[in-house]
């Protein structure tokens, strides 16, 4: 007799009213997706009751996990007062503050609801501050689904065209041609190819976007010289260099930016400022920034968002980053700094082709002996991707670890020595038992 899990009940439910059954395809496998329950901490429980610890932290949003005692009275208390209002309120002041004070390059904030939403904004903020309409982005980086900033997203090997001119390659089908031109793609980390591609378009492009560790790209830093390379050229061009810090805030009390000389002209925010809600920002210097402002005439760029600075995400996010204050911020770092040296000694031990890449509280395995540097090298074949989701299932029904879907920690504060000793030795039981099949990989033509 087949007895059907919660989740599988759950599912066939959601598919006649959901497309897919799902609303962000992120969270969708097959049979069928995994359900939560609850969750508190760094432990997540699912329908069927199953408790798992939690590395995934829904796509590195929840910097301190789930439920912290601090955030939820905040909030609970907003909650009692209103949600939102047609009306401006103080908790967005006190937020905005908090932010300028904490990352030097932050001169003027404007909250919206998505990182996407962020990306958005700072890309139109740039055009309408240039009167530019390209933007200039890393293959491979990922910065959200708005039409310009997904493109070049999920370049495959039959797409991307020549490295010194790298093609700008659609993600969703039917985006117009126009956007596709709009689009400048350049090599991530690659000071000479990319100065040569921006140098075609120096009096087109609006600005130059950069993720300092961007996760599709393969979760590596950008080197300092390079920065500093494309921080010279959007000065001698009249271009800007803005940065999306949705995922990488977490890296530095400053955010990744800490790690550079120079500051973008705007950064775009998300994640883990919203506290455990949905929520986006951009900051930065109030010459670039004057563009949103009401009080000009005329207005260059007008902007608005129904949800934008609400009460309970403003509220939430101020907790949220009052509590990952320096000293949190170094003793996560450290944790997964431990984790990572563990799990090296883990990799030898089951001596197989893994390799890790990663900053700050963050980081990804690749099936590879040696870490990627492009994302060309990071690129996953059909086969690669394949035997990730095996392993990720592995670990979520066998180990009862979570993460995220391209094999990648992000940590949280709730989490401790004991977490990172259960992630060591769950990662030592799977590198053995899928062993035959990651030295099998390297036979694969990519590899070569």
């Amino acid at each position: 007799m087949n007895i059907q899990s919660a989740g599988e009940i759950i599912y066939k439910k959601a598919c006649e009213v959901i497309t897919g059954g799902v609303s962000r395809n992120t969270v969708f496998r097959r049979p069928y997706p995994f359900y939560a329950s609850h969750a508190r901490g760094c432990f997540v429980t699912d329908v069927d009751g199953v408790r798992r610890l939690d590395f995934a932290n829904n796509m590195a949003s929840l910097i301190h996990g789930h439920c912290h005692p601090a955030i939820v009275s905040a909030v609970t208390e907003q909650l009692g007062r209103g949600t939102a209002y047609t009306m401006a309120t103080e908790a967005e002041y006190s937020f905005a503050r908090l932010l300028c004070e904490r990352v030097p390059s932050f001169e003027k904030v404007r909250f919206v609801n998505s990182g996407t939403e962020a990306v958005m904004t700072m890309i139109k903020a740039s055009r309408a501050y240039t009167g530019r309409p390209k933007i200039a982005k890393a293959e491979g980086a990922y910065h959200g689904t708005y039409d310009f900033a997904e493109i070049s997203q999920t370049s495959k090997p039959s797409q991307w065209g020549d490295l010194n001119r790298p093609n700008s390659v659609p993600l969703a089908h039917g985006t117009p041609r126009g956007v596709l031109e709009d689009v400048v793609i350049f090599p991530f980390n690659d000071i000479e190819r990319t100065l040569s591609i921006l140098d075609s378009h120096t009096d087109q492009i609006a600005c130059v976007i950069i993720d300092p560790v961007p996760h599709r790209v393969g979760l590596v830093p950008a080197r300092r010289e390079y920065i500093e390379a494309l921080y010279k050229w959007t000065r001698e061009n009249g271009s800007l260099l803005v940065f999306d810090e949705v995922v990488t805030l977490r890296v530095n009390y400053s955010g990744a930016q800490q790690s550079y000389p120079v500051k973008p002209d705007m950064t775009a925010l998300g994640k883990i400022i919203g506290g455990g809600f949905p929520v986006g920002a951009l900051a930065g210097i109030t010459e670039v920034m004057k563009v949103l402002d009401p009080r000009e005439n005329p207005v260059l760029f007008p902007h608005s968002g129904t949800f934008s600075a609400n009460p309970i995400t403003t509220t939430a996010g101020r907790v949220a980053m009052e509590l990952f204050d320096r000293e949190a911020v170094d003793r996560l770092n450290a944790l997964a700094q431990k984790a990572v040296e563990q799990i090296r000694e883990a990799i030898a031990l089951a001596d197989v082709p893994v390799s890790i890449t990663g900053a700050g509280s963050m980081f990804r395995f690749h099936l590879r002996p040696e870490p990627p540097a492009t994302y060309r090298q990071a690129y996953q074949a059909p086969e690669v991707t394949g035997l990730i989701r095996r392993m990720l299932d592995y670990l979520y029904l066998e180990e009862r670890i979570m993460m995220i879907n391209t094999c990648a920690c992000m940590f949280s504060t709730p989490m401790t020595q004991k977490e990172v000793d259960k992630l060591t030795q769950s990662m030592l039981n799977t590198f053995r038992h899928f062993r035959p099949e990651l030295i099998d990989l390297q036979e694969l033509e990519t590899y070569k």
